[in-house]
């Protein structure tokens, strides 16, 4: 992305045609970066938190089974 930043401020001949090329692909990569690193981690999480039970449900099971929970460092 660097690379392109002098094609995108650039005001030689032919500048006008490379400014059309640079813009698109600066405008990609920073959407595919955001996507990575935002969107969709955020709707993983949504996905999974929906299927994992609620934490009194897990501690219930436990001690029904007479499940010892390991208990919190002081």
């Amino acid at each position: 992305m660097a690379g392109l930043l002098p094609i995108l401020w650039s005001t030689g001949s032919g500048s006008e045609v490379m400014q059309r090329i640079a813009v698109p692909m600066i405008g990609g990569m920073v959407s595919s970066m955001v996507l990575t690193l935002v969107v969709i981690p955020a709707v993983y999480a949504l996905v999974k938190g929906w299927g994992l039970p609620p934490a009194d449900a897990v501690a219930s099971e436990a001690v029904e089974e007479d499940v010892r929970l390991p208990e919190a460092a002081e």
